[in-house]
């Protein structure tokens, strides 16, 4: 049985267009398709320095709400101090007869 010289023609046809059209523009499309992926890679490596600089800014937020939480706490005991001072001045003026 021999196959018909119109089966030949379509099956070239077929592959030519397969090679002229449909392999360029599968390559075209892959290669849209990388550089987008790059692109995003690129971009998530900004977002990723940025959010580290971000993160290193604001790690001294909870040492400065520290710091205040101490110095709040020094501002009573000075308070009580100069209170104290103010006490033992008394009594040194009572019993030495002379201001300071």
């Amino acid at each position: 049985m021999e196959i018909p010289v119109a089966v030949y023609v379509i099956w070239w046809a077929t592959l030519i267009v397969a090679v002229v059209v449909v392999l360029p523009l599968a390559v075209y499309l892959l290669n849209r398709a990388l550089n987008a992926a790059r692109e995003i890679e690129r971009y998530a490596a900004k977002s990723l320095e940025a959010g580290v600089g971000i993160a290193g800014n604001t790690a001294n937020i909870e040492a400065l709400e520290d710091t205040i939480s101490v110095a709040t706490d020094i501002l009573g005991t000075a308070g009580s101090i100069e209170e104290h001072t103010g006490a033992i001045e008394g009594v040194f003026e009572a019993r030495t007869g002379r201001a300071t």
